[in-house]
């Protein structure tokens, strides 16, 4: 969503690096520039006029004048300040002391509440906490049973006693009353020991009396302990009063941004921390359970300068690797067994459960170079890679060597691919083994059992490692001549080459074979008259 602004500050902090000091000149030139960049962005006015003031202040104080590298410093500042703008710390959930918590859900028709009421409560159920949805939505069509859906996908239970706005039901009707909906769903929660309770409210195309009044009466019948504002970030600058009202007319004590996946400017919904001075607690990243991610300011401030988000990459591997798999690898690469196959397709299997190649790729450092080749990026390659190494037998995937032209062919038909992908595919993984060698031979791999690094204060490493690689012999370039050294070579490996002292080459320190007797010679007839015989 920020990928325009990220280009824009990126490409502003080029023109600085080629500069070894920074008049006063060339900081009101980036402050400008930066000015422009937030404003195309859809960021608030206000937020951007004192955004910028204070990145001029600072840029123009000690604080860079001293600075070794004072473009770095500059873009030191601009993250610092961004930071702040979009909240400063990142803030977890308060949970109530006596259970359950209860999570009330607003904000506008569209924002996508009821979807992210399932997103929030599959994320609370993988920390070890048991959520409960309430359907309290009966104004939207559908939307009771839409909730039902998604609480059934994220295996979480649904209280829904109406249906909502469907045929043959009144909305004025005692059981039509989300208010009452609401607190019977508090209620029966508590029953039956649920630890949280997300009621999932009506929302309006637009702020009304209405909408804020119920609203504010399912506040008071529930108590929450948090109320989440969920905004849609591809609303532009109604964001902001959008946020301002709901804030007047209910309060709410945390952000949650929607839809950061599409591809709009955003910078509006990158605003409401700051004019509200509520923080973002959580942001959807996609459509399914798992596009929802905690909202963590320095991070997202880091990814619009392009700088990256490893953090999140790291905690999204720790989720879909298996600790004891991947000592496990480790351990075998020191140990000087061969990357097989096998061993690829697990680690392919532990990418796809991290999910989108496209989300991880724009984590990397300096990724918005290559957002073009990203979101090019096939997704079904990894399907297609998959397919491949499963329609080999697990003695190919061991020692792929073996896979010949027939094999190939076969495992193009199984894969429902090319002979041409299988080439390539075993080409990659053969850069990909001698790769993986190298780093095992070098000590770049984990092992298991070796302790601290050497020079941190740890233990010697106890566990094996590989031997140091050996420097062979230069091949020559004469094809004869390289035939013969490989000859030589074989026959060394196998033990039949007379291994003599240093200078055997010269016949030195040999032993001199033994003179042949001559009446063992077969010679032809008459010969042995000349020879005396």
């Amino acid at each position: 969503m920020f990928a325009t602004l990220s280009d824009r500050l990126t490409s502003t902090f080029k023109n600085l690096r080629s500069k070894g000091r920074l008049s006063e000149a060339d900081i009101d030139a980036t402050v400008r520039e930066i000015r422009r960049a937030l404003l195309d962005a859809d960021v608030a006015v206000g937020v951007v006029r004192a955004f910028t003031g204070r990145v001029r202040e600072r840029a123009l104080s000690v604080e860079v004048s001293g600075a070794l590298n004072p473009a770095q410093q500059v873009v030191k500042i601009v993250n610092d300040e961004l930071v702040g703008v979009l909240g400063g710390e990142q803030r977890p959930l308060r949970f109530a002391k006596n259970p359950p918590t209860v999570i009330l859900l607003a904000g506008l028709q569209g924002a996508g509440k009821t979807t992210l009421a399932g997103k929030l409560a599959h994320h609370l159920r993988g920390q070890g906490h048991t959520p409960m949805l309430v359907a309290a939505d009966l104004q939207r069509p559908n939307a009771v049973t839409q909730l039902q859906v998604v609480g059934e996908r994220a295996g979480v239970p649904v209280h829904a006693p109406h249906p909502g706005a469907q045929e043959g039901y009144e909305l004025s009707s005692p059981a039509g009353d989300p208010v009452a909906v609401a607190r019977e769903g508090v209620a029966l929660a508590r029953s039956r020991q649920h630890d949280v309770v997300i009621v999932d409210t009506a929302g309006r195309l637009g702020v009304d009396a209405d909408m804020m009044q119920q609203a504010a009466d399912i506040r008071d019948a529930v108590q929450p302990d948090e109320i989440l504002f969920v905004i849609d970030a591809m609303i532009g600058q109604d964001a902001v009063t959008t946020a301002q009202s709901f804030a007047d007319g209910v309060g709410f004590t945390g952000v949650v941004l929607s839809k950061l996946d599409g591809d709009a400017r955003g910078g509006a919904a990158l605003s409401v921390a700051s004019v509200t001075g509520r923080p973002i607690l959580f942001a959807s990243t996609g459509e399914k359970l798992t596009d929802f991610e905690v909202f963590h300011p320095d991070r997202m401030a880091s990814r619009i300068l392009d700088m990256g988000d490893v953090l999140s990459l790291i905690e999204q591997a720790e989720k879909a690797f298996d600790a004891e798999q991947a000592d496990a690898m480790a351990g075998k690469l020191a140990s000087g067994e061969d990357f097989t196959l096998e061993d690829f397709l697990v680690q392919m299997q532990g990418l796809r459960q991290m999910g989108s190649m496209k989300k991880m790729l724009g984590m990397l450092p300096g990724m918005g170079q290559m957002r073009d080749a990203i979101e090019n990026f096939d997704e079904r390659e990894v399907d297609r890679i998959e397919a491949i190494v499963r329609s080999m037998t697990p003695a190919e995937r061991r020692a792929p060597k073996i896979i010949n032209g027939s094999r190939r062919a076969r495992i193009a038909r199984g894969s429902g691919t090319t002979t041409t992908d299988v080439n390539q595919l075993l080409e990659r993984f053969a850069g990909a083994q001698k790769m993986m060698k190298q780093m095992a031979r070098g000590g770049g791999m984990p092992v298991p059992g070796m302790g601290n690094l050497p020079g941190m204060g740890g233990k010697k490493a106890r566990g094996r490692t590989a031997p140091p690689a050996k420097k062979g012999k230069a091949k020559s370039g004469n094809p004869a001549k390289r035939a013969q050294q490989e000859r030589e070579a074989a026959a060394r490996a196998a033990g039949l080459a007379p291994k003599g002292p240093a200078g055997s080459a010269f016949g030195l320190g040999q032993q001199a074979p033994a003179e042949p007797d001559p009446a063992s010679l077969q010679l032809p007839p008459g010969l042995d008259k000349l020879l005396g015989r």
